[in-house]
């Protein structure tokens, strides 16, 4: 049994990110159509990067390290929903005026076939994660995450990978 819900219904779109039909959870992965998701980098005050490891029931990358919070937008949902709804559901954050949308990756196989709106926010509470879908987590440095990446890829969500080589040229680049 894993902890998500094959039969929610999301949207289904094209390379362009419009709304072309909905399908359950299932059937979308099952064909591999394009749909939608946020990923988001919750940073504490001393510039740490939360992490968690996803717990061992989920459908896709049991046990891997992946961004703060994630997930699919449901059918009709806007991606900044989906962001304070998934960062509430998944960390027991509320979102405040210190989330903050930074760029898009196109779907791809590296996503999942998900076009990614990725965002990040910095907060000073205590991240209480969600035992459905969450193993453990933790704050670590970039540094840290960086050397982790390096030893072992395998052990995180190919998402997660994608995200934060996007993360890491937009810091390179100030």
């Amino acid at each position: 049994m894993t902890t998500d819900n094959q039969q929610e219904l999301l949207d289904v779109v094209n390379d362009r990110d419009e709304v072309v039909a909905r399908a359950s959870r299932g059937e979308i992965h099952q064909r591999g159509l394009m749909h939608r998701a946020v990923h988001i980098f919750v940073f504490n005050p001393d510039g740490e990067l939360y992490l968690q490891k996803r717990s061992q029931t989920k459908d896709t990358f049991p046990g891997c390290y992946d961004s703060s919070a994630s997930g699919h937008l449901d059918a009709g949902e806007s991606y900044d929903a989906c962001a304070r709804r998934e960062l509430r559901e998944e960390l027991g954050l509320e979102a405040d005026a210190g989330l903050m949308w930074l760029f898009k990756i196109p779907a791809s196989a590296e996503t999942g076939w998900e076009h990614v709106a990725f965002y990040t926010c910095q907060t000073d509470a205590t991240p209480q994660p969600n035992p459905r879908e969450i193993e453990s987590g933790r704050f670590h440095t970039l540094a840290e995450v960086i050397a982790m990446v390096q030893a072992d890829p395998r052990q995180f969500a190919n998402a997660f990978l994608k995200v934060f080589e996007q993360f890491g040229r937009r810091l390179s680049r100030g």
